[in-house]
């Protein structure tokens, strides 16, 4: 059996300790070793790893049994990114970054582009140039012992922002090369697997609220996803796509089945979200090979749940790892060059030799061995003239007593001395009191001062629906309320008919 999993998990914030989850009363810190084993998968693909190539450490990308594969944005830093880990048994055959090819390095790449004349060079290096896809190709043996090509497409689709058409353009630009390469590999014989955060719900059945979302089947995503993948999901004579969304041919009218929730709602705890990850598989290899495939929402640490499917094949691992593994990078493989490399030493340097001028009578004599000036016994006259010695700064303990002689002392008659040690006692334990009082008296008018000034932060107002405390929230979105304050219920997000989810009480705070 051959496992594969697919999971974004939003940024990999920890390079130490992997992966930190954060939501409201809930904090989880993962390593990737343990990671990996609680997914238990032969492959595992990540999307969102916000890391960059210098700020990948040993601990996240060397994990023990596993051969690791990393993308990084070439635009932003901690954005964006992808990453395979493959078992030693699944190791690939072939390694590539990016879609277009333009980031192959013509060594042990995966190849088959298709046509892709409709791009220009700038847009297909813009499209690769966000760390969004990473191929693997391996060879799988079938129960019948037949060997055949599997080439793992993971992918982490853009998301179209409203407020920037741009975004839009290029997220459908993206589609469109995802569609041209996985067609071309197909059209070379290899099977295909695209998994990976899609960023599209594709069907109603898909998003919590898409009966209230306007023009839900027009979204140019859907459009899409409804061209690629066939309409009737597992049956023989169904039409439509090359490829099959295998969750919905297993569990065709599962509802609730969501990998997708906003932390910022706490829309997780009733399961208010949308399904965005996938995992696609090509019709023959779906329907002759896949046992299962399934959803993790129990397993926490991103906003997202991990997804999978399981096939009826096993991996034929290749002898070598291909270029782009992780640890071959020069940083893990211990092959950096060290400082010494670049420089060269003087005596086997005949240029050096060449240009030495010759040294007059006394520089020679500063060169000679220290032993003659060691054993020389000859005073050296000392010069009031020139540079002062470092010990001409100092004064003698003698002198500096005969100053202090000349200083005046006060009289005994000024110093009060308690009679007896009694008394003595007495008086330190008044003046301590006296100092703890003034020092109480005195940071109690600064209170009182501080709170006459400030007012202090107003109670929360209570929401209608729940008669609760609220909580603050700020406007992020640009427009004339960009960075205004506001209240709402504190409630998880969740269907309207659910009275255990957030109200629709909102409330403007006061103008600071």
């Amino acid at each position: 059996m051959l496992r594969v999993v697919s999971w974004n998990i939003n940024g990999i914030r920890s390079p130490r300790q992997g992966v930190v989850y954060e939501e409201p009363n809930n904090r989880t810190t993962m390593a990737m070793g343990r990671i990996l084993d609680n997914l238990d998968a032969d492959i595992v693909c990540f999307q969102e790893t916000k890391v960059t190539r210098d700020a990948l450490t040993e601990p996240l990308a060397i994990i023990e049994g596993y051969n690791s594969y990393f993308s990084f944005s070439r635009n932003r830093s901690g954005y964006s990114g992808v990453a395979t880990f493959c078992k030693d048994s699944a190791t690939p055959v072939a390694a590539e970054e990016g879609l277009s090819g333009l980031l192959a390095t013509q060594n042990g790449d995966v190849g088959c582009y298709g046509n892709m004349d409709e791009f220009t060079q700038e847009e297909l290096r813009s499209l690769d140039s966000e760390g969004r896809a990473l191929l693997t190709q391996h060879k799988i043996r079938t129960w019948e012992g037949k060997e055949k090509t599997l080439t793992l497409i993971n992918v982490y689709c853009p998301h179209a922002d409203p407020g920037k058409p741009e975004r839009l353009a290029f997220k459908m630009r993206f589609y469109r090369l995802l569609q041209i390469r996985a067609e071309a590999l197909l059209a070379a014989g290899s099977h295909v697997i695209i998994l990976g955060d899609l960023n599209t719900a594709h069907r109603p059945i898909d998003h919590w609220d898409a009966v209230n979302l306007e023009y839900f089947e027009e979204d140019p995503g859907r459009k899409w996803m409804d061209g690629l993948l066939s309409n009737l999901g597992c049956q023989a004579g169904s039409h439509g796509g090359p490829f099959i969304d295998s969750y919905r041919c297993f569990q065709p009218k599962q509802e609730g089945a969501f990998t997708c929730w906003s932390t910022v709602t706490g829309a997780r705890h009733l399961n208010y979200g949308s399904r965005l990850d996938y995992v696609l598989g090509d019709r023959t290899l779906v329907i002759d090979t896949f046992q299962a495939s399934f959803l993790l929402p129990e397993m926490m640490g991103s906003d997202h749940c991990p997804v999978g499917a399981v096939l009826s094949v096993s991996s034929v691992p290749a002898k070598q790892c291909p270029p782009l593994c992780t640890r071959f990078l020069p940083e893990f493989a211990g092959t950096q060059l060290k400082i010494l490399h670049f420089l060269v030493h003087l005596k086997q340097d005949p240029v050096f030799k060449q240009s030495a001028l010759p040294l007059s009578n006394q520089t020679q004599v500063q060169m000679r061995p220290n032993k003659a000036r060691v054993h020389s016994t000859r005073p050296r006259p000392t010069s009031t003239k020139g540079q002062k010695q470092l010990m001409s700064y100092f004064q003698s303990s003698s002198s500096r007593l005969q100053a202090s002689a000349n200083l005046e002392l006060p009289s005994l008659g000024t110093l009060v001395t308690p009679k007896t040690p009694e008394d003595k006692v007495t008086a330190k334990v008044v003046e301590g009191q006296s100092k703890a009082s003034e020092a109480k008296n005195e940071k109690e008018v600064r209170i009182s001062f501080w709170k006459s000034v400030l007012g202090g932060p107003l109670p929360m107002p209570l929401c209608r629906g729940h008669k609760e405390p609220c909580v603050m929230r700020t406007v992020k979105k640009p427009g004339p309320n960009l960075g205004r304050h506001f209240y709402m219920c504190a409630r998880p997000q969740g269907p309207p008919t659910d009275p255990s989810a957030r109200c629709n009480f909102f409330l403007w705070s006061r103008p600071s």
